[in-house]
Formats: structure tokens, sequence, C-alpha cells
């Protein structure tokens, strides 16, 4: 008996593709989808119908019939056994987390794609589920391609061999793809029905391939022995033994015995050898791709895919020892279509050959035509899938079978593909790794609606699932793996730069949710150091429309730390029907990312601005991330300009109309109202507003006053160099302070803070100082000077501060303080105006034009109610015109000259 060798024998190194199958549903709740136009329910396949057979036909594929030979003739039966029990663990952990998440909620077309995307999110289900669907488009014309070949070897015209009339159809390039073009028409004929007649047809080829391995089955016993003649191409011929069972034979076959394979001339090792037997075990998610056509999903899927994957493992289990026990090598490594010739009636794997070539062609088909239209709904590619999402009155995306019948007609015009045998395989591992790891996180997550009915996995299982597939990859094919995942991760960039948020839920917001309630118990305030400190800053915002330079800015200044952007909104929840503070949030958040700004919100309703400032002061934050700093814009009467109609950010006819949640820039303009006229009266009375500053530094909170930033210069790569100015001394009071008290020393670190901001470097820093030629302790002249230059540039160095020290003569501005300056400081008695206007010229003048930001020292209001008029009268004389200034009282200490 001869066999001649077959070039579809070298195509046959992957399984069947998963196909999805079902129409899609993107709702967030994942109701159970209805068909378009139609009251009738798509959901009509058992258990069995849905997923046993289609998972079964997947893992089979036409491997069954052409690679075990392969397979046990160059490892033996000892690492055969070896390789299949290791593939099946591998296949099993990806099974588990399959059959988990399928039992934890509603399961709709889609299918690894759905899983995924609900569960990972648009970004990555997008992304693997477009080279799921392109590994099946591929994987569709390979078995066409297989199936045209399979025909042709027994059935094409040979011109150099002797006359035969079975061998009549003429065969070439044109004619090939003439056969192919017709078998994909059948195909699609098939899949432009439905789903319904693809399972019927499914089952009759189920049945089929039984009755053809139960003929092996049989052969292996009945027939006797016999010797196969094989030949190879020319007159090269080979004779293999076919003995039945003999121990003999089983002795012989037991260990491994690489050699070269004849199909590609490649000497086989152990990674080859398995990397082919893997091909035969994957397909496990065909059944779990029917998701949109099941009766009870969440019941078939996990029942379903555990009956085929056991069915499938004891066939191959059963195969590899009757093949060791009677076969000898020579027949197993030349003939890898030894089944044939052995047979009791050899036309019996001829026709199991073309039933699963025809069943994974149709498979892919659908399946590629499923994950297509579920993209398509979905809105990830635009345009570019539109044509995907037609459906029939059924609920049959034909839209998305023809589009996917072109995709693989074109392919079929290569001719042959065993180039891409490798990466179609490739790309269904990673779509199992994409699963296990979507288990994995929401089971790492802990969320509490994770509550599958199937309980037999753990966050162990999956995390081997997602190592043993990416070590599958690796072990097939080097290459073809690595740009599997360039081209994820481009995949992953493009979708979510062009893509908007999805409803679907984030289980990274999970993930962090989970991790970063960990760090915060971890997050000890009793283990706080100096050395360590931070600025967390909660900053007022009464109208975003005025104060966005100074939310920007502030973003610069908070080095890492907390910051928080709050507001109070007046009012009385027992006079009203609803908390209106909670609508708001969206567009809050809308402008901390239209600004660009690493700021969390928090807002309060209460009767007054000041109550408001106090219970944000307290409960903001969570443990040791609580504000420890309060900014405030300076009170003036100052007309604000609205930053909303300065700012392109802003504009309805430039900014984008999708907003990721909902929120434009027209909404914005629309809730924040227009900048406040100076003549409207005030929210927040003045002595409310130095009330604030007194309540926060009773709770131990540093205070910043901020004036002028509509003023401020952003800075730039082009602009030409400018100052941090700093004037550490208590400009109304200099005999009451000191260069080295605390609030100093915090005035000194806040600014250096500011220096060390990205945008901020190429500014230098400079801190005046202020000395008086008479009295200090008896120097005189230019000695006093040089003693306090000297004093304080010893400090800076100890401090790590790169600083320009400016001496200023203050003579001249003290002398107008007045001759009870002492009493002034002690006292609280009032600062001639003559004196803070002195001291604001000289600011301006010692500054410049070359300031960018000025750093003050803010004095303590005074405890009586009945000066703080006169306190913010003085404060604004002070700093009146002087461009962006920040008053600052720290009461932390915040500097450290220790390692």
């Amino acid at each position: 008996m001869t066999s001649e060798s077959s070039p579809l024998l070298h195509y046959r190194l992957f399984s069947v593709s998963d196909g999805a199958l079902g129409p899609p549903d993107s709702s967030p709740c994942g109701t159970d989808a209805v068909a378009v136009g139609t009251g009738t329910n798509p959901r009509k396949l058992s258990t069995f119908f849905g997923v046993v057979v289609p998972t079964v036909l997947s893992m089979f594929s036409i491997v069954v019939f052409m690679r075990i030979g392969f397979v046990v003739g160059h490892a033996g039966l000892l690492q055969s056994l070896v390789m299949l029990f290791v593939a099946y663990a591998i296949i099993w952990l990806t099974v588990l987390s399959v059959c988990a998440i399928s039992t934890n909620g509603a399961v709709q077309g889609g299918g690894a794609y759905f899983m995924i995307s609900r569960t990972l999110g648009p970004e990555f289900g997008g992304s693997i589920g477009l080279m799921f669907y392109l590994a099946n488009v591929f994987a569709c014309g390979v078995y066409v391609l297989g199936l045209v070949e399979a025909v042709l070897d027994v059935f094409g015209r040979d011109p150099s061999g002797p006359t035969d009339s079975l061998r009549s159809l003429p065969q070439g390039y044109g004619y090939n793809f003439l056969y192919a073009s017709i078998i994909l028409l059948l195909c699609m004929a098939i899949c432009l029905v439905g789903a319904s007649i693809y399972s019927q047809a499914s089952f009759f080829i189920f049945l089929l391939v039984f009755v053809v391995l139960l003929t092996i089955l049989i052969s292996f016993l009945a027939v006797r022995p016999l010797t196969v003649t094989i030949r190879h191409g020319g007159n090269v011929t080979f004779t293999g033994v076919y003995t039945g069972i003999n121990s003999s034979t089983l002795h012989d076959n037991l260990q491994a015995d690489y050699s070269l394979d004849y199909t590609t001339g490649n000497l086989m090792n152990f990674a080859t050898v398995f990397a082919v037997m893997f091909n035969g075990c994957t397909g496990i998610m065909a059944g779990c791709n029917l998701s949109g056509e099941l009766k009870q999903p969440s019941r078939s899927i996990p029942i379903g895919t555990i009956i085929a994957v056991i069915i499938t493992f004891f066939v191959y289990l059963i195969l590899f020892i009757f093949t060791a026990l009677t076969c000898d090598r020579t027949l197993l490594r030349e003939d890898y279509g030894f089944f044939r010739p052995i047979n009791i009636w050899p036309p019996f794997v001829l026709i199991g050959v073309y039933a699963t070539s025809l069943s994974a062609s149709m498979s892919t088909l659908i399946g590629a035509s499923r994950i297509l239209h579920a993209l398509a709904k979905d809105d990830l590619f635009g345009v570019l899938l539109a044509p995907a999402k037609l459906v029939s009155k059924g609920g049959n995306p034909w839209g998305a079978v023809i589009y996917t019948w072109a995709l693989v007609q074109l392919v079929l015009l290569a001719g042959k593909l065993n180039t891409i045998a490798g990466i179609v395989t490739v790309f269904y591992l990673i779509a199992y790794a994409a699963i296990d790891l979507a288990c994995l996180a929401l089971e790492w997550a802990s969320a509490p609606n994770f509550r599958p009915t199937f309980r037999l996995f753990s966050w162990h299982t999956c995390l081997l699932g997602i190592l043993s597939c990416l070590v599958m990859m690796f072990l097939i094919n080097p290459a073809y793996a690595s740009g599997s995942i360039v081209l994820l991760l481009l995949l992953l960039g493009s979708i979510h730069f062009r893509s908007s948020s999805s409803s679907w839920g984030y289980i990274s917001q999970a993930l962090i949710f989970h991790q970063v309630r960990k760090y915060l118990l971890l997050l000890d305030v009793r283990k706080d150091h100096v050395k360590f400190w931070r600025p967390q800053i909660l900053l007022m915002v009464s109208n975003p429309r005025t104060s966005c330079q100074l939310i920007k800015f502030v973003n610069d200044l908070k080095k890492g730390g907390l910051y928080i952007l709050g507001h109070v909104e007046t009012g009385d929840l027992d006079t009203l029907p609803s908390d209106p503070v909670q609508t708001h949030y969206s567009f809050w958040l809308s402008l901390v990312d239209k600004l660009n700004v690493k700021a969390f919100v928090d807002l309060t309703l209460c009767p007054s601005v000041r109550q408001g400032a106090q219970h944000l002061l307290r409960i903001t934050g969570l443990g040791g991330m609580k504000p420890n700093t309060l900014v405030l814009g300076f009170y003036d009467d100052a007309s604000p300009d609205d930053y909303f109609l300065q700012d392109q950010l802003f504009s309805p006819s430039l900014s984008p109309k999708d907003d990721a949640f909902g929120v434009d820039a027209t909404s914005l303009q629309a809730h924040f109202p227009p900048a406040r006229d100076p003549e409207t009266p005030r929210l927040l009375p003045a002595n409310d507003y130095v009330a604030m500053i007194c309540d926060a530094l009773k709770m131990h909170k540093n205070i910043v006053l901020a004036r002028n930033f509509p003023l401020l210069v952003r800075p730039e790569a082009s602009s030409p160099a400018m100052y941090i100015d700093v004037w550490p001394l208590d400009l109304l009071r200099p005999q009451a302070s000191a260069y080295v008290d605390v609030c100093s020393l915090f005035l000194l670190q806040m600014a250096c803070i500011l220096n060390m901001a990205a945008s901020w470097r190429r500014f230098q820093l400079r801190v005046f100082l202020c000395v008086e030629s008479r009295g200090g302790g008896g120097s005189d002249g230019a000695s006093g000077w040089i003693a306090a230059e000297a004093k304080f540039r010893e400090l800076l160095s100890k401090l790590r501060i790169r600083a320009l020290i400016r001496v200023v003569a203050w003579d001249r501005v003290a002398a107008l303080r007045g001759p009870n300056a002492e009493g002034q400081a002690l006292n609280r008695e009032p600062i001639s105006c003559e004196y803070l206007k002195a001291a604001n010229r000289a600011v301006e003048e010692e500054g410049g034009a070359e300031t960018g930001v000025r750093f003050l020292y803010l004095p303590r209001p005074p405890a009586d109610p009945a000066l703080h008029q006169r306190y913010l009268e003085e404060l604004d004389t002070l700093t009146g015109g002087l461009g962006p200034t920040l008053l600052i009282h720290g009461l932390t200490p915040v500097t450290c000259t220790e390692l």
C-alpha cells in the first residue's frame, strides 16, 4: 500500500479559531441581547449544540488526523504524554478563568472581546478583539486553502503521473484560487443564513468526525500487520510497518528520537514538537463565543467547555497510546497521514480531513464576523467598521459576514499561507492570556459584585494561566510573539487616544481603589518627619472663571503633595429637596481635566462660606493625606477677569464637543456663573474672610493668600530669565519677627518648592534682607549689612537652597513707622499709611519688572474682630500693584539640616 505525502500536512499547525457568535450588546448592565427589528430572542442553542460540539471540533480540527504520528514519532510516547498533560494543564487554567467570568453575569455576543472589553476596558478589549478578529480571518483563509490542497491531493490532475480518471481536477494558481473561492462562498452562504444552520451543520460534522475516530480505533484492533510504502517527491521511498498491538513496538516508541521533519526539512526538538502539539489543544473558546446564541450562557459555558476539554483529552490520550503500540518510527515520522493506509476503509480518514477542514472554515468565518460586529457596535474604530453594524431582521449581522468574506477573499490571493499559521496561534494565546488577566484583575480588585457561580479558580490559577500563555507564545515563535505584543501596544495607544470613555466600568479603577486603600492604611501620621514634609494644599475657589491662573499655579506649588479644590455652596439642606452639590462634581472634575492639573475636588453645602471652609479643613482628605495648607484668593475690590472668555480651551467653537463624561466647554460656560460685577454685594463679608484665616491657624494649618494672579505670566522656554522674590521679614512689624523663625523658613521652603517645579526651574531665587544701619544690637553701616548677609548665606547653605541675596537699606522706610514703632509691634497699634506705601514702593522697586512672583511674610491677624477690617486694609496697601504675590504664614517646621 502506498501513501503520498501531501503539502496539506505543512499547514496543519494550529486548531480551528474560536469564533465569536451572537449579536453583541454594549449595554453596561449586560441585559439579554434581542434581535434588531424583531421581538424574537436569538438565544436558541443548548449546552451540547452551542458549546460541546463547536469546542470539540475546534480543539480537534485537522490536527487529530494529521499530527498524532508527528508527535509520537519524534517525541516518543513518554514525552508525548508529558506534552499532552502540560498542554492541557495550560489550557485548563484558561478554561477556569473563562468559566469564572462567564458565570459572573450575562455574557452577550462577542465572546472573548465582550468579556475582555467589559472587564479591562475598551482599549484592551478593542486591541485584543481586533487581533482575535484578524487571527480568525487568516485562519479561515488557511483552512480553506488547506481543504483545497487536501482535495487536490486525491483528485487533482498530475501531468507527470499515470493517467487516472479519479485525478481529473486541473491544478494551478488560478484554479486553486477558484476552488478556494467556491468553498468560501459556500461557507458565507451558510453564515448568512444564520447560526442555527451552522450549528446543525456542525453537529453533522461532529457525528462524522466521531464515526471516523471510531473506525480508527477499530482499525487498531482489527487490521492485521502490514507494510506501507511511502514516497516523497521523486524516487525517495520509505517503508513503514504497522505491527498491530505489539509490546516490542511500544518499547521502541517509548523514548524520544528527534529527526528531520520531511515537510519542512527542519530538525525537530522538544519545543518545536510541543508547539505543534499545543496547537491541537487551542480552540477552547469556541463555545464561549456562542454566548449570544445560548439559552443559558452562564450555565452552558462552564459545563460545556469542561466536558469538551475532557472528551478531547481522552481521545488524544487513547490515540497516542494506540499509535505507540501499533506503528513503527518510520511510518510515524515519514507519513503524518498514516491513519489512512491503516484504516479498515481508507476513504474514512479523507472524509474526516475534509469535514474538519470545512467545519474549521465555517467556524472561523462566522466567528470573525461576530467579533467584527461587536467591535463595530462599540464604535471603537469609527466609520471604518460602519458596514459591519448592519443586521437582518433576525439579528444576523450580514454586513459583518460580507465584510469578513471580502477580507478572507483577499487572504486567499496569497495562495499559500504557511507563514501565517504561527502568528494565528500567537494571537489566540494573547486572547487567552487577556482572559486570565481579566479574571485575575477581578479577583485582586475584591469587587463585591464579582460573585461567579463557578468557584473552582483562584488568583494563582489566573496568574499561572497568563505566564503559561506568554511562555507558549515565545516557544511557538519568538519573532511573532514579540511582534504581536508590539502591535497590541500600538492598538492600545491608538484606541486610548481616539475613543471616548465607556459606561462599561473600568477594572483599573477597582484595582486602584483596592491598592490605594491598603497604602492609605499604611500611611501613619504618627510617623511623619520634617525631612519628608510636603505641602498638601486646599485651595478655596469661589468661581473658576476668575481663578484658573491661580489653580494652575498652585498645581506647580504642590510638589507631588495632595491638592484639593474646595468650594462652598451657600444654603440649607433642610429647605432643599435634594443636595445640589452632588450634581456639580462632574463639572468641577471636567474643569480639572481641561486645566490639566492633578487635583481632587471637594464641595460642601453650608449656611455660610466660613462654616463651609471649616468643614472642608476638618474632613477633606483621608488618613495621612489631609491638607496642611489653606490657600485663599485675596480680598479686594479688583474687577475679576473672566478666564473662560480668554482661553481657547473654553471656547465652544474650538473645544471638543464629545467630552468623555458629557461635559463640554459649552456646558462649563453655562454651569459656572459669569464673573462678579464689582458693584455686586459679596457673599463673604470682610470680617468672615479674616476669621477664616484665624480658623485655619487655630486648626494648625499654614495659610497662603494669593493676590494679582490673573496677571501671572506663565514661564516659557523662550521667555527671558526672571526671578522668584522672597521677603522673609514681616514688613508690617519688622521688630516682632526674625529671619530664622518658623514662618520665615516656611516662606523659603515654599519658594524653593516652586523653583523645583519643571516650568519654574529657569527662574532664579532671590532673597531680600531688610537691614537698618542704626540699631540692631550696635552694628553700624556696612558691617551690619555684611554680617546679616553672611549669617543668612550660611543658613541657605545649610538648607541646600541656591539663591541670590540682596541687602535692602531699610532706614528710609523704617523712619516712616513713627517714634513708637516698638509699641506698634507689641500692641498692634495702627501702622501709618506712609510707611505701608513706602514699604510697597521698596518691594516693587527692588524687584523690578523681572519678578515673576513674590513671596511675602503674612503676619497673624489680630484676635480682636474689631481690628480685622484694619488688618485687611494694611495688607491691601502693602501688596497693591505688586503683581502676583503670595502672603504666607507658616506654622509647621518644614526644613531640616540633617541627613
